[in-house]
């Protein structure tokens, strides 16, 4: 245990303690001066002078206080309370102009839309075509219209849609047939639910199957020879229509029977079946009727009108699986197929 009188030798000389009850507190010269200037201070601030002489330290500090006497700041902090209030009440209007009108912007007034929608693709034809498959917003305006004004007076499935326009309504189905996105994608693509992606598909898939089934797309004989390739009105000059099946994969049916009419043995899997044919210059002119995956398309063609379509001379051009020359000959219409050769 160290001593009293050990630490007083350890201090320095001039070190004078102040912790030690026996040592004098206003000892230290600096300790007088704070005190004195402490003493000042209370003096201005009670309005009561002094006749003792002051250092040029204590001098400035006194005129400084009376500067700030001598401004008016309670006017000052009134102007400011004025101020903030009115920054206050102009902020709440503001709050209450953009709650009402939340869709602009003060700077560019222009419409928030949400992350996919036909809007924005008005001057953007690579992304038009690269979504819908059309070339331009023009075109897709113009396959629109020729829906009639019945598309904006459909009867929905569920509900009906207000959600969205019947502009983007029709740009959504476009973008699910030709992306193949999935339900939940365009739910959040679009700031809808997926039960409203839904009523809106079925819908409108719906709606342009009735419509455009009264158009008639089968184009006449000079038209189809007009613009086919120079090969074909050279080797094939008579060929009308080049037809063949295709097969699209659909969920599995909980009926046995449906399980049974669906099951393709070439997909290995549930599809459904159906016959288009194009113009040798690229035109889809003939879409079937769906057919289950198991149908063969020997009972397409059979159930088809496509042999009535056709013109007297012409002739159809398929694959080796359409070995149908018995139902065509009646109509003089004659099968182009690939030569059979032998084990092949």
């Amino acid at each position: 245990m160290v001593s009293t009188e050990t630490l007083v030798k350890r201090l320095k000389k001039e070190a004078v303690p102040s912790v030690f009850p026996w040592t004098n507190t206003f000892a230290s010269p600096s300790s007088l001066q704070r005190a004195t200037r402490k003493t000042r201070r209370e003096e201005n601030k009670s309005g009561f002078d002094t006749d003792s002489d002051t250092s040029y330290e204590e001098n400035n500090i006194t005129e400084w206080n009376e500067e700030f006497d001598s401004l008016d700041v309670g006017s000052e902090i009134y102007y400011t309370a004025e101020k903030i209030e009115d920054s206050e009440s102009n902020l709440q209007n503001n709050q209450t102009a953009t709650s009402q009108n939340p869709v602009t912007d003060s700077d560019s007034q222009t419409q928030t839309w949400p992350a996919l929608c036909v809007e924005k693709f008005e001057d953007d034809p690579a992304g038009m075509k690269f979504y819908t498959g059309l070339q331009s917003h023009y075109d897709f305006t113009f396959v629109l219209a020729s829906l009639g004004e019945a598309a904006y007076k459909l009867n929905y499935l569920y509900f009906r849609s207000e959600q969205l326009s019947v502009e983007n309504q029709f740009f959504l189905t476009l973008v699910k047939l030709r992306q193949h996105k999935t339900n939940f994608e365009l739910s959040r693509l679009f700031n809808i639910s997926e039960t409203a992606v839904i009523n809106i598909w079925i819908t409108w898939i719906n709606f342009m199957y009735h419509q455009w089934q009264e158009i008639n797309i089968w184009p006449e004989r000079d038209l189809v020879r007009f613009f086919s390739p120079y090969n074909f009105r050279r080797q094939f000059p008579t060929t009308r229509i080049i037809i063949d099946g295709t097969e699209c994969p659909i969920r599995k049916p909980r009926s046995p029977i449906a399980q049974q009419s669906t099951f393709s043995s070439y997909k290995n899997r549930n599809t459904i079946k159906i016959l288009v044919g194009a113009t040798p210059g690229g035109l889809v002119s003939y879409v079937s009727p769906s057919y289950g995956g198991s149908t063969s398309d020997r009972q397409i063609l059979e159930r088809s009108r496509l042999m009535t379509k056709c013109d007297h001379g012409d002739s159809i051009m398929a694959d080796k699986g359409f070995n149908v020359q018995d139902l065509f000959a009646p109509y003089d219409v004659s099968i182009n197929i690939p030569t059979f050769f032998k084990k092949k």
